[in-house]
């Protein structure tokens, strides 16, 4: 370090007095004295703390400054809480030998110099662990398990430097949780996504109550590709990475944009080493996204209940034995949640990967398919539903990562018990996600309590009874349209949404009225029912929904 750095800010808080023109010399260690003579205990480099005790007359000062030249000393630090502010005499001995005097305050102990001066020398060591980081990186990235921690925790004990990892909603993936409250781990991925909204260059910083701190994005992989590591500190810009709000962040405390260049080094290789990491994870979860696009493959074809049971089962058996043997597997007749959204000027993918990052910590039994813009997650309800607000509080630092015209909307069904009931609420999640998305706001959540309509009961009616209903009321009259070409769904379905009126739903189809009435005539005939009467137009309606 420089003995400048003793005056940047986060450092202490001493003052300048004399010989700022030598402040670039370099400090390579500390020393405490009040020795007269202090001359045979300096080897050079040093940053000499007194508390000038060792001062009786003025001319003192001429001899102390010049043992401290002579002995290779860059500064002098003098304490005031002893003999009070530092005497005149004293500043013109170091002015005459060019030597840098700084006051310390009486509120900042010489152990407080000592001890940073101390952290920021281990910046020597640093690229020896940089080298090691590189190597570890390596290592992750093939064999995973673990190894984040592990090097941030080496960082901790060897530099001093503290580190995490978090998710764009908060969540620590890796480094000391309980150093880093809830609320500031809020305000570090806040400040992360809207800088990279901005497409400002990396590294971000934020400033908290404690001090500063560095963000440096670990990008969501491009599938099939290596991971792109994080620009460095002085790289050119870069755009953003196609699903920003889903980057992992890794925070740094400090400013990494003052160490020196060996120190940013290490912060890169950390960087990469966290991309890496991302990488492998993103990786394991191709079994599970292939599993989960299966089940809402199979809800989205009406598969009989016993097939569904197995996928889930399957889904289920997995997290289990990748948890140990102590984990029971989800049972098909238990409850399970689901969970519809949608984004909103974002990439496609990006909402399944917010949710993978948001949800799979919370429980890595989530089945989370892809529906382009969306996304549908399949989980157990093992603590009963998951309340909106509750959903709504773990996405909101995401509001930060989204444009003036991005959303994110989302819709959670009630338990539904067993595979059976799967169908019935994944329709209401998505009439739930419908109320959310008539709300104003980036990130907006609707629960079951907010249905108050025929879906709620529709959603509770198991599956093979929708099944047969709707296959009473509709099976001959597609038959019918698939023979003739007649379009009688169609029209049934227009017929209804004009509440019957003749005129309307010929108008809306573009057909004379007698042309509509022969072909309400012929569904009456096929189905035995009467479109005049309100029971008859009520069940085809929910017919056509179950539809």
């Amino acid at each position: 370090m420089r003995v400048r750095d003793l005056l940047a800010p986060g450092a202490p808080g001493l003052r300048l007095l004399a010989a700022e023109e030598e402040l670039d010399r370099q400090v390579s260690g500390v020393m405490t004295t009040d020795l007269q003579d202090p001359g045979r205990y300096l080897h050079g480099g040093e940053l000499v703390l007194t508390g000038m005790l060792w001062r009786t007359v003025p001319a003192d000062s001429e001899r102390f400054v010049r043992t401290l030249a002579a002995g290779g000393a860059v500064a002098l630090a003098a304490g005031q809480a002893e003999v009070g502010p530092v005497p005149e005499d004293l500043v013109e001995a170091c002015r005459r030998h060019r030597m840098p005097l700084l006051v310390v305050p009486d509120d900042v102990a010489f152990g407080t110099v000592t001890e940073f001066v101390g952290r920021q020398l281990s910046a020597d060591r640093a690229a020896d662990l940089a080298a090691l980081v590189d190597r570890h990186r390596l290592l992750v990235s093939a064999a995973g398990g673990g190894g984040l921690d592990a090097v941030l925790d080496l960082l901790g004990g060897d530099l001093d430097l503290d580190c995490w990892v978090l998710t764009p909603t908060g969540a620590v993936i890796a480094g000391p949780a309980d150093r880093l409250c809830a609320q500031d781990r809020d305000q570090l991925v806040r400040t992360h996504l809207a800088a990279q909204r901005q497409r400002r260059r990396p590294p971000h910083r934020a400033r908290l109550a404690d001090g500063s701190y560095s963000l440096l994005p670990a990008p969501a992989p491009v599938p099939d590709s290596e991971p792109t590591p994080a620009p460095a500190a002085g790289e050119p810009d870069a755009p953003p990475a196609d699903c920003p709000p889903a980057d992992w962040v890794l925070v740094v405390a400090g400013d990494v944009t003052e160490w020196t260049t060996k120190r940013q080094q290490l912060a890169e290789n950390l960087a990469r080493l966290v991309a890496a990491e991302r990488h492998r994870r993103d990786e394991g979860r191709r079994l599970r996204r292939r599993l989960a696009d299966e089940v809402l493959a199979l809800l989205r074809r009406d598969a009989d209940p016993a097939e569904i049971s197995r996928s889930l089962y399957a889904s289920s058996a997995m997290a289990a034995r990748y948890e140990g043997p102590g984990r029971k597997s989800q049972a098909q007749d238990d409850s399970w949640l689901v969970i519809s959204a949608e984004g909103t000027g974002l990439p496609e993918g990006a909402v399944r990967a917010v949710l993978e990052e948001a949800l799979g910590g919370t429980d890595d039994r989530a089945l989370i398919a892809g529906t382009g813009t969306g996304a549908v997650v399949v989980l157990p309800a093992l603590d009963g539903p998951v309340p909106a607000d509750t959903l709504r509080e773990l996405l909101a630092p995401l509001e930060a990562g989204l444009g003036a015209d991005d959303r994110i909307t989302l819709g959670v069904s009630a338990p539904a018990s067993g595979a059976g009931g799967l169908r019935g609420a994944l329709e209401e999640a998505r009439h739930a996600r419908r109320i959310a998305a008539s709300r104003s706001g980036r990130v907006c959540v609707a629960g079951p309590e907010e249905l108050a309509s025929h879906v709620l009961l529709l959603a509770a009616v198991p599956d093979e009874v929708r099944r047969a209903f709707r296959g009473r009321l509709l099976d001959k009259v597609i038959a019918y349209d698939t023979e003739h070409q007649a379009d009688l769904v169609r029209t049934l379905e227009a017929f209804l949404r004009s509440d019957g009126s003749w005129t309307r739903c010929a108008a809306q189809l573009h057909v004379h009225v007698n042309t509509l009435r022969y072909r309400i005539g012929r569904i009456e005939e096929l189905t035995g029912r009467d479109l005049s009467r309100l029971e008859d137009r009520v069940d085809f309606y929910l017919a056509l929904e179950l539809a």
